[in-house]
């Protein structure tokens, strides 16, 4: 059974990844997507570095919104189902540069490597996520 395709319930810029303040560029290609995000107070911990769960977020939302793009016309539904996300080097001011690869493109679900990188283009942490289509 497949739910039918819709409009989101709550606009982007008023939803989680609004409040984040995640860009999501324009992609025309299934399987990529990328987007930035401005390193302020707001996605900090108390230390000063940016918060490991922003960076699951991110992960996170590109895989969703890069599954969406191809699934939802056919009437399915992208659903988080794993995020592993390994925090390699700390983030305390710029943007964090997000790419997310899809590695596994199949019929009920999609696996995605996402890098995330300083202005310097250093590796600052990497996640695995699972995006299930229903």
């Amino acid at each position: 059974m497949t739910v039918p395709a819709r409009e989101p319930v709550v606009p982007i810029e008023q939803s989680f990844v609004g409040l984040l303040g995640l860009a999501v560029d324009e992609t025309e290609e299934i399987g990529r997507i990328s987007g930035r995000l401005p390193v302020g107070p707001r996605v900090m911990q108390p230390m000063g570095i940016v918060h490991g769960g922003v960076y699951a977020s991110i992960a996170e939302t590109l895989a969703s919104m890069g599954t969406a793009a191809a699934v939802v016309g056919r009437g399915n539904v992208p659903l988080g189902m794993a995020n592993n996300t390994s925090f390699l080097r700390p983030v305390t001011g710029g943007t964090v540069h997000a790419t997310a690869t899809a590695i596994h493109r199949g019929r009920t679900s999609w696996i995605w490597d996402v890098e995330m990188r300083d202005d310097e283009g250093r590796l600052c942490a990497t996640s695995r996520v699972t995006i299930a289509v229903r």
